[in-house]
């Protein structure tokens, strides 16, 4: 069950689905069913003013976000969707802190529930550094599907791992 490597840590109920529907090439077919076309946001710009408007909606009171970007440089398979830095610099006789989010380029053409389950992921780590439950309790405040489009995505990257990229 390698080629469950997303997924490793879910029920074996869940695993043995989808490798039902690896072994029956119809893994590809439950994803476009449920997620049948690619979001609208392509530019830098787009991500950040969609990034800015989820936080203004849910955490208003937050620290401020500097940059939103896709990132090239974001190596999915092996490490990340996405990351959130944060930057503290001695400015005068403040300490200033700028707080980045970057995504995976890849993430440019797949379903906005993804990128919508990404974006809410590094913003909960605003609040949040630690995955825990109040994380988690934060990710479902501000996307209630959060852990259905959490495992959606994991399936869809043992898709890309195993057949190549999905177009949507």
């Amino acid at each position: 069950m390698k080629a469950l490597k997303y997924i490793e840590h879910y029920p074996q109920h869940i695993k043995t689905q989808v490798q039902e529907l690896i072994s029956q090439k119809k893994l590809d077919k439950y994803l476009l069913k449920n997620y049948p076309k690619s979001h609208d946001i392509k530019s830098d710009k787009a991500l950040y003013d969609y990034t800015i408007d989820l936080k203004n909606s849910f955490l208003k009171k937050s620290l401020p976000l500097s940059k939103v970007v896709y990132d090239g440089k974001i190596n999915v398979i092996n490490d990340a969707l996405g990351l959130h830095t944060y930057i503290s610099r001695v400015q005068g006789g403040k300490l200033k802190s700028k707080n980045e989010i970057r995504v995976a380029s890849m993430f440019k053409n797949c379903p906005e529930e993804f990128l919508q389950m990404i974006v809410v992921h590094e913003l909960s780590h605003i609040k949040e550094k630690n995955h825990d439950k109040a994380f988690y309790k934060l990710c479902t405040y501000m996307e209630p599907k959060y852990h259905q489009y959490e495992l959606d995505l994991r399936i869809y990257l043992t898709y890309v791992d195993k057949f190549g990229k999905l177009y949507f």
